[in-house]
């Protein structure tokens, strides 16, 4: 399974790399690969050629042996498979693919409802590994309307829809994961490298993701142009249409209710303690010592994905996540293995 696994993140990588196509596939799975990739933000705006290219480049780099091995040591085998549900969310391209893989490798079987947003790439890359390794026909399934015959579930979503899903998977084991963000710190002695890096974070998947920055937590003496002048790099960003349409949107929304905000013509900022900012903004607040901010990211941890700075997570890493840095901070491996043994 590990093999399998592997020779996909080689696939994953010399595609997004625009490396020469591996042994391991025919030209004509290369070429139907190539097709669905260059089509499919004809289907999904937000799923550029770039952000495919990015999704790709994060889950090879989890689909190494040696990466694999030391993370799957920590995890005994399931001594009783199950059918665990995934209910996947569609903010990103594949970002359900972490759950499907913690499922496989602890030895279910994965019945898989997918997004409207994100409906054919994990597909393809199911038929890639069972190309690979034809068990896995075997130990995948997609629901293509109500979902049935599961023994656990693991579902990702809106906080409303969490609301739905503890009531309707209350009888059965369950995972359930709502809405969250990340936030940034800046404490002024952050370099302009660093500050760019920062970027990354805040941009990539034109900031979408749960692991996307949309709150600075910034000192008192923090000098907010150092923040734009280090953003500069990522303004062709607002040609990008969707993105475009949100920024016209919010600065609109803003100037006519007469809110203060700053702007540099593709990022808006305002003065809020609120984690959550619309797409094309950012949210500052400026913290007067490092009690209160400790205090605030205390007050707010379960609603915060992860930190990214100096004293956390290093600028430009946000959407880098490892094998083990599981979303809200619930191991999925161990759920899946206790619930196992429960049933068994």
């Amino acid at each position: 399974m590990i093999s399998a696994f592997a020779a996909l993140g080689l696939i994953l990588e010399a595609y997004a790399k625009g490396k020469a196509r591996p042994s391991s596939m025919t030209d004509l799975e290369w070429e139907s690969l190539d097709a669905l990739v260059q089509k499919e933000q004809h289907f999904n705006g937000w799923f550029t050629l770039e952000s495919i290219q990015m999704a790709f480049i994060e889950i090879s780099n989890w689909l190494q042996e040696d990466v694999l091995q030391e993370w799957l040591s920590s995890y005994p085998p399931t001594e009783k498979p199950q059918t665990v549900a995934l209910i996947l969310p569609g903010n990103l391209p594949l970002v359900g693919f972490h759950d499907l893989m913690c499922v496989l490798f602890s030895g279910h079987k994965a019945l898989v409802k997918m997004s409207s947003e994100d409906a054919r790439l994990m597909p393809a890359l199911v038929q890639i590994l069972i190309s690979l390794a034809p068990q896995f026909e075997e130990q995948i399934a997609f629901a293509d309307l109500k979902l049935s015959g599961y023994d656990a579930v693991i579902a990702t979503g809106s906080n409303n829809s969490m609301l739905h899903f503890k009531q309707y998977f209350s009888g059965i084991p369950h995972l359930l994961r709502g809405h969250r963000t990340s936030v940034a710190v800046l404490d002024g002695a952050e370099t302009q490298a660093e500050l760019t890096l920062l970027g990354q974070d805040i941009f990539q998947y034109y900031g979408r993701g749960c692991r996307n920055v949309t709150l600075l937590l910034v000192s008192k003496s923090f000098d907010l142009n150092r923040f734009f002048e280090a953003m500069v790099p990522y303004a062709e960003i607002v040609n990008h249409k969707k993105y475009g349409n949100n920024y016209d949107y919010n600065k609109a929304i803003h100037l006519m209710n007469q809110v203060p905000i700053l702007d540099n013509h593709f990022l808006l900022l305002k003065e809020s303690q609120d984690l959550n900012s619309p797409l094309g903004m950012l949210h500052y607040y400026r913290y007067d010592n490092t009690q209160e901010l400790k205090e605030f990211l205390i007050a707010k941890q379960d609603q915060i994905q992860c930190v990214v700075g100096r004293d956390f997570i290093p600028f430009g890493s946000a959407q880098c996540p490892k094998l083990n840095d599981y979303a809200d901070g619930i191991d999925t491996m161990q759920f899946l293995g206790n619930f196992a043994k429960c049933l068994s």
